[in-house]
């Protein structure tokens, strides 16, 4: 028994340094090590309440491309063929009109003949006329029919390049680059002028549509910046066209916007976040920087003497990371966005370097 009570001496005496050194650094001058946080600004920024809208990505070259001549269709270009500006989308049977060009062609001949013949007439009667040996009468009959001959030659010239011009629209031939996308008529078909036969599109030449309620179309102006969403992606873009006409069913009004940091393909759903009010001056600090509470919402402020100050706000509204904050935050502060969550007020604080403001 009384070497139990040595032995527990013995390392009584041996413990006691050791916390007593312990409690000597717990309240060493300075407390605890500084918290290591990082930091983001405050800022000042024009903010508007939004909703977000369902859009889609369209091809601002989106054609169905017609038949101009009626025939019979000897080719039609594959789904999926991409091609460019003048080639040729479809070919419509031709040998009809290549019968009346040749006849055009001969009106034209015989016209022109007979107006060369009635030049000659008229020249030689201009001739004889100077000798007094035709009339003035003779004369301007002569100059009328060479004037009629010269009309109908140039009508049948007409009437030739009106044959070529049908000809050559038995190529069906695309209006500007694109992708086949549909095709309405297959080889063999015959078809009318102003029959569909293919969809054009361009898949190079896109950007965001977006049906807005009458309640937003005062809000979105041209030029805007508007924010536009297809998971996981997000990207800032233009306002473009804002068409102030509402659809007669829907009573919702067409808005085109120009995307120019993410491509989405034609046809691809996205969301736009459409203002709903004008925009006012916020104080706005990233989402991050928030402390949320079931009683309070509070944010870490760096105080002028390097320590945290919690300082209690409300949110507002909301663009993209960054939030409005209502409280005693101002632009130009830096707020703790890591590192808050075992923060105490009065806590001093090492800002990391890479993470400090420029």
């Amino acid at each position: 028994m009384v070497f139990r009570c040595l032995r527990a001496a013995a390392v009584a005496l041996v413990l006691l340094p050791v916390l007593s050194w312990g409690q000597t650094e717990q309240r060493s001058p300075g407390g605890s090590r500084p918290a290591l946080v990082k930091v983001a600004i405050a800022k000042q920024m024009r903010m508007a309440p939004t909703v977000w809208l369902p859009g889609s990505i369209v091809s601002r070259d989106d054609a169905r491309v017609a038949a101009e001549v009626d025939g019979r269709l000897v080719g039609v270009a594959e789904v999926g063929a991409r091609v460019n500006t003048g080639d040729q989308l479809a070919r419509i049977d031709d040998s009809e009109l290549k019968i009346l060009k040749v006849e055009a062609e001969a009106v034209v001949l015989r016209e022109r003949a007979k107006r060369q013949f009635a030049e000659q007439e008229l020249s030689r009667l201009k001739s004889l006329a100077g000798k007094g040996l035709v009339t003035k009468n003779r004369l301007d009959q002569a100059r009328a029919q060479r004037d009629a001959a010269d009309g109908e030659w140039q009508v049948a010239k007409a009437r030739l390049d009106g044959a070529q011009d049908r000809l050559n629209d038995t190529i069906i031939a695309a209006p500007f680059p694109g992708v086949v996308a549909e095709r309405y008529r297959r080889v063999g078909e015959r078809v009318s002028a102003g029959d569909e036969v293919i969809r054009l599109v361009n898949p190079e030449s896109l950007e965001a549509q977006v049906r807005i309620p009458p309640a937003s179309l005062p809000h979105v102006t041209l030029g805007a910046e508007v924010r536009v969403r297809a998971n996981p992606s997000q990207t800032n873009a233009q306002v473009r066209s804002v068409v102030p006409i509402g659809d007669d069913r829907s009573r919702l009004y067409d808005v085109r916007l120009t995307i120019r940091d993410a491509y989405w393909p034609a046809g691809t759903t996205v969301r736009v976040a459409v203002p709903t009010a004008k925009p006012k001056q916020v104080v706005a600090v990233p989402r991050d920087a928030l402390v949320l509470r079931p009683s309070d919402v509070s944010v870490f402020r760096v105080g002028e003497d390097g320590k945290a100050e919690l300082l209690r706000v409300r949110t507002g509204l909301a663009e993209g990371e960054l939030i409005e904050v209502i409280g005693d935050i101002q632009p130009d502060d830096q707020v703790i966005t890591r590192g808050g969550e075992l923060l105490r007020p009065g806590q001093a604080l090492q800002i990391m370097p890479d993470e400090k403001p420029q």
